[in-house]
């Protein structure tokens, strides 16, 4: 397959991936209003009013859980597009000299440099993760600020020849641009799992509110509320994990 046919691959794949997460938030937009409506007959001790459609709570539902995705995915994106170089120090990557006089850096350097030379690519910077592991990543929104990334167990027990085939295979990346795709993926999953950040945002405040309203002996009747807030709280902790976990599987499945 040519390179603009791997291209044409690219863009397929993409336009399925965002067709999935669009599903999937719609999934994620039901579910919170299912636990709104809950919420609000909890707080108005109206449990019949669960049965009925109510538009206004579902706008602001749809709203609030699409503006929370979308600023933790473009700032999420934002941040990635820095470079490869970001992406390889948030995984705890460390940059190899090019003079590094260690014999597994000075392996991996020379294996990089004849992939690049035989890709026809500039020299990427490659990046050690002091892992025993046996892994390896391209990352960088474009090829001029791409980097390689291999962990240290790599390295060391895979032979020459595997190691060329697993840079080889990261340079595939890219050359066909998948790493734009992973960065636009890494920031829809970050922004989904926003709504996971928030619930357990919610939870501490009640639970540090709770702690106060106990040293106070307040005899206000809160119960109400402290149990609608302690169920949005855990039903959004547990909603943006899940929408993370699906999230995953369409990454693999596309």
């Amino acid at each position: 397959m040519d390179f603009f046919s791997e291209q044409d691959l690219a863009r397929k794949r993409s336009g399925r991936l965002v067709l999935l997460f669009l599903l999937a938030i719609v999934a994620i937009v039901i579910i919170l209003y299912v636990v709104a409506m809950v919420v609000y007959s909890i707080v108005e001790h109206d449990f019949a009013y669960m049965q009925w459609w109510h538009p206004g709570i579902f706008a602001l539902t749809a709203g609030l859980t699409v503006v929370v995705i979308t600023l933790g995915s473009v700032g999420r994106i934002a941040s990635l597009n820095a470079g490869g170089s970001a992406v390889a120090e948030m995984v705890g990557g460390r940059l190899i000299s090019p003079d590094s006089s260690d014999a597994a850096e000075r392996r991996v350097l020379n294996v990089v440099e004849e992939m690049a030379l035989a890709s026809g690519t500039p020299v990427p910077p490659v990046y050690m993760l002091d892992e025993d592991g046996i892994n390896a990543f391209a990352a960088g929104y474009r090829n001029e600020n791409a980097v390689i990334g291999v962990t240290r167990g790599a390295v060391e027990r895979l032979s020459r020849d595997e190691l060329q085939g697993v840079i080889a295979h990261e340079f595939s990346h890219i050359l066909h641009g998948d790493m734009r795709l992973n960065i636009r993926l890494m920031g829809l999953l970050y922004g989904i799992l926003m709504i996971s950040v928030i619930g357990s945002i919610m939870m501490r405040a009640l639970y540090f509110a709770g702690g106060r309203r106990r040293s106070s002996n307040s005899k206000n009747d809160g119960t109400a509320i402290i149990l609608a807030i302690a169920a949005a709280g855990v039903a959004m902790y547990i909603i943006g994990y899940i929408g993370v976990f699906f999230g995953n599987l369409i990454k693999a499945a596309v």
